[in-house]
């Protein structure tokens, strides 16, 4: 990770967007002025910017004043650089890039996946999404297909078509999503117990349950390390962080700070943004513990590195 410059880090409670040395952890800018509030966040090193929805100043499925735009950050100059307005779709949250240089983004109110073009920054399409609690998406390995967490229910849309082709049930409503390196398996997150569904992507149907061990209560955000060598998945209220052999066979849980969220890799080191208390915690991968951790605002709920 001889080439990571920086560090960026979204306070969900403080509405602020921060610059950190990567090596001290200490807070070298601070972006102020966002409406309320600042949610989630997408690094693209290649083009030096970062984008950090304004989902509103609620919460899932309770979000009365939603907001309609996506800001753009200059990771060089360390600026707010430009926003995006996403409007008609109101509530914008989870946003990933798509393998067509496009960034996807569930606009939870307005039940649709936004499509945005990069180089003009505006929206140039909407995907029904089938859902107004459309809350986290993940795309498959081979861009085909697209994948929205809600309500008991997963959404399945045709990436290329961008259409959707429709839904997969779940036993219990969900939390968060992510995909298996090979596209076969998606990962859907238990929002009231812990656990998590497996589903088949070629059959449409929950395969298997794994039950989160050591973990007492529902998870939260799942992610996989960049070599796919690890699963890491948050529980907010348990505070705890889980790392799971792809196999799904071992897994260890950690203990993290206060109401865990988003994570970001480096190198064999997992960083646990935990929004309840202003710190982050940095996990030894392969010895399952938590190493240390640093204040970094009032509450990140999601850090990332370029």
């Amino acid at each position: 990770m001889e080439n990571v410059t920086g560090m960026i880090g979204v306070d969900k409670m403080g509405t602020e967007v921060l610059f950190l040395d990567p090596k001290t952890y200490e807070v070298e800018k601070t972006l102020k002025g966002f409406q309320r509030t600042v949610h989630e966040l997408l690094v693209v090193p290649e083009t030096g910017t970062a984008y950090v929805p304004i989902f509103g100043d609620g919460i899932h499925g309770r979000n009365p004043n939603p907001g309609h735009l996506l800001c753009v950050i200059d990771l060089k100059n360390r600026t707010h650089a430009v926003d995006i307005d996403l409007r008609p779709y109101i509530a914008p949250h989870t946003l990933k890039l798509g393998p067509d240089g496009l960034i996807y983004i569930t606009c939870e109110n307005s039940a649709v996946v936004a499509v945005i073009d990069r180089s003009t920054n505006t929206v140039v399409d909407a995907i029904d999404s089938g859902s107004t609690n459309g809350h986290r998406l993940i795309i498959a390995p081979d861009g085909e297909r697209l994948y929205t967490a809600e309500d008991s229910t997963v959404s399945v849309i045709d990436l290329p078509k961008r259409k959707l082709l429709g839904k997969i049930s779940t036993p219990r409503a969900l939390a968060g999503i992510t995909i298996s390196p090979d596209g076969r398996t998606v990962i859907a997150v238990d929002d009231i117990e812990p656990t998590l569904f497996l589903i088949d992507t070629a059959a449409g149907k929950v395969d298997a349950t794994v039950r989160l061990e050591g973990v007492p209560e529902a998870a939260q955000i799942a992610r996989y390390s960049p070599n796919n060598k690890v699963l890491a998945v948050t529980s907010l209220k348990s505070n705890m962080v889980s790392l799971i052999d792809p196999s799904f066979r071992q897994q260890a849980a950690v203990r993290v700070g206060d109401q865990p969220m988003d994570m970001a890799f480096r190198g064999d080191e997992l960083f646990v943004a935990c929004q309840g208390d202003g710190s982050v915690h940095v996990v030894d991968i392969p010895q399952r513990r938590n190493k240390h951790h640093f204040k970094a605002g009032k509450g990140c709920e999601s850090v990332g590195f370029f």
